[in-house]
């Protein structure tokens, strides 16, 4: 017997029961073959791992130990990151190893402080207010450049300029004089007697420089200055000298008048020169017995040798006319007066005239001759001679009588 047809709000609601009972059915087959599955597992990145391989595979690492980025010096990359690491490559192609690629160098980079001097690697690299050097002192940068030659290297960068007050033996800062400490004193005077040449950008080069042009009052050009000596002399010789100027200073007190320590000044004395002594860097004394030049700077002033055909008394070797101050030793502060008295005896386009710190003390002011002098009034240490209008003299020149009040200071060379 069939069933009676249903309303239809009834047959739609059947419907969706239906559907919503075979969606429910769908759902729950996927999640029991879901359950039936095993868990897919996902891979996971070790993050360090992977930088370090990617670092490892660069370029930037040290090509022995692969973990420390190679050295830059500012300029060039360097196969290595280190001494150590270049050290060890080195040491394994010596023991038969690989040796470095090609372009690679196993030459340890230089160390990282640029401001150290390229050879010593301890002292600042030298300023010279305009350019930093690659060597802290003359000294390293000589040493540098020898060490290059001996070994066949490559070039070395040229030396610094000499300091322009620089010490005359190691070339150290000099606040004043020619020497830095006086231990350098010491070491030059072991050598006395002995020439230093000083360099032609030193300020003592252009301070006598500058006193032989001014003072050239001749009529005719000043030569040209071509090298300048610093006379050491020896230690009891110039404690001798120093003694003296001592107690002329005690007696005349000229420091608390603004002046020197015992009147001292610079005065110029020509002579005869045997021997070719300055020319061409020639620093070395002659051994003849009459070269004038050699005598004064070997043993300083001898008031014994005055008249005498050394020339060590008055400034010439033939005199032109009477000594006029008597037996002194005569020196002048105009060059081209005691030019007059530098004579050559062997062939030579330059000549020499001797530069000499003088103890003046206190002078006697002369305008006329006197022959008979042996020494300064009572009461004076020196005898000042002059120019006036009607006056015997054409120059002026000072004269002392005490052998301690005078010592060669520099040998000056000059154009003949």
């Amino acid at each position: 017997m069939n069933a009676p047809p249903l309303p239809p709000m009834h047959a739609a609601l059947s419907a969706l029961g239906t559907m919503a009972g075979q969606y429910l059915a769908a759902q729950s087959a996927q999640a029991q073959a879901a359950r039936a599955q095993p868990p897919q597992v996902q891979p996971t990145v070790n993050t360090s791992s992977a930088r370090q391989s990617a670092t490892r595979n660069g370029a930037n690492l040290c090509d022995v130990c692969h973990l420390k980025s190679k050295y830059f010096d500012g300029t060039k990359t360097h196969s290595y990151c280190s001494r150590t690491c270049a050290a060890k490559m080195q040491k394994k192609a010596a023991s038969g190893g690989s040796p470095p690629k090609k372009g690679k160098s196993a030459t340890a980079p230089p160390r990282s402080n640029a401001k150290l001097c390229d050879y010593c690697h301890k002292q600042p690299k030298y300023n010279d207010g305009q350019t930093t050097h690659s060597f802290c002192g003359k000294t390293c940068a000589q040493k540098a450049k020898a060490t290059g030659a001996a070994s066949g290297g490559g070039a070395v960068p040229a030396a610094p300029k000499p300091l322009s007050n620089g010490c005359l033996l190691c070339g150290k800062a000099v606040k004043k004089g020619c020497f830095c400490s006086q231990a350098c004193a010491a070491k030059a005077e072991k050598n006395a007697p002995a020439l230093l040449e000083v360099p032609g950008g030193h300020d003592t080069f252009k301070s006598v420089a500058d006193q032989f042009n001014a003072s050239w009052r001749h009529q005719t050009s000043c030569p040209a200055v071509r090298r300048i000596y610093k006379v050491v002399g020896d230690s009891s010789s110039i404690a001798r000298y120093e003694a003296y100027r001592a107690s002329v200073e005690r007696q005349g007190q000229f420091v608390a008048a603004g002046r020197s320590a015992g009147n001292e000044n610079r005065r110029w004395h020509g002579t005869t020169r045997e021997c070719l002594l300055g020319d061409n860097g020639n620093s070395k004394l002659c051994s003849s017995q009459t070269c004038s030049l050699c005598g004064i700077l070997r043993t300083s002033y001898s008031l014994n040798l005055f008249g005498k055909k050394t020339g060590w008394g008055r400034q010439a070797i033939f005199f032109t006319r009477p000594t006029v101050f008597g037996a002194g030793i005569y020196t002048s502060s105009t060059s081209s007066k005691s030019n007059d008295y530098s004579n050559n005896v062997k062939p030579s386009n330059q000549k020499a005239i001797l530069l000499n710190k003088v103890v003046v003390g206190k002078g006697y002011k002369m305008t006329q001759d006197n022959t008979a002098m042996t020494a300064p009034p009572p009461g004076y240490d020196s005898v000042l001679a002059e120019v006036v209008v009607g006056g015997s003299l054409n120059y002026d020149e000072l004269v002392c009588y005490t052998e301690n009040a005078i010592r060669p200071s520099y040998l000056l060379i000059y154009d003949a």
